[in-house]
């Protein structure tokens, strides 16, 4: 299928499929069973800079994040640290955008006592850094599966997969 150049008019610059205007349609979800491929590789693209600047304040590493705005679920490696990529669904469940949010309620109430727990850790890892000069690993790691978790939540709410978030912090 042959795409056209992008427009001033294009959200983002992003080329859309000749000849399907709706495809950045809410609704196209609900009746294709798909979310159109360029809007999953903005969606991840934006989770890929989240992720990256997040680690770098919350000193997880020293360089500073790339500007990189590459429209591809494929992490492009430019980040040694930190990488992200989500598989692209090829089909997707047609009626569950209309109840995943009422879903993901016990995520949110795990996600806000992950997200008390992450800033006592933040700040521990600060005195203990003053301290000894070294940023805990246990806490780093806490730090690390905390986020991930949350982004797998932001992904099943954001109808980007069909796959509950399990209640744990393993990858």
């Amino acid at each position: 299928m042959a795409t056209r150049d992008p427009t001033p008019d294009d959200r983002l610059g992003v080329a859309l499929p000749e000849g399907d205007p709706d495809s950045d349609q809410p609704h196209n979800r609900l009746f294709t069973e798909q979310i159109p491929r360029p809007l999953f590789d903005l969606i991840v693209m934006t989770y890929r800079y989240e992720w990256r600047a997040m680690t770098y304040a919350l000193f997880m590493h020293e360089d500073y994040p790339p500007f990189d705005f590459t429209l591809s679920s494929e992490d492009d490696g430019q980040e040694p640290h930190t990488s992200l990529r989500l598989a692209y669904p090829e089909q997707l469940e047609r009626w569950k955008p209309l109840y995943k949010w009422f879903l993901a309620i016990p995520q949110y109430f795990v996600l806000a006592g992950l997200f008390i727990a992450a800033c006592l850790g933040i700040i521990a890892g600060f005195f203990v850094v003053l301290l000894t000069g070294e940023y805990p690993e246990a806490i780093r790691d806490f730090l690390v599966s905390a986020y991930r978790y949350a982004l797998r939540v932001e992904a099943y709410v954001g109808l980007l997969t069909d796959r509950y978030p399990p209640f744990n912090l393993a990858a």
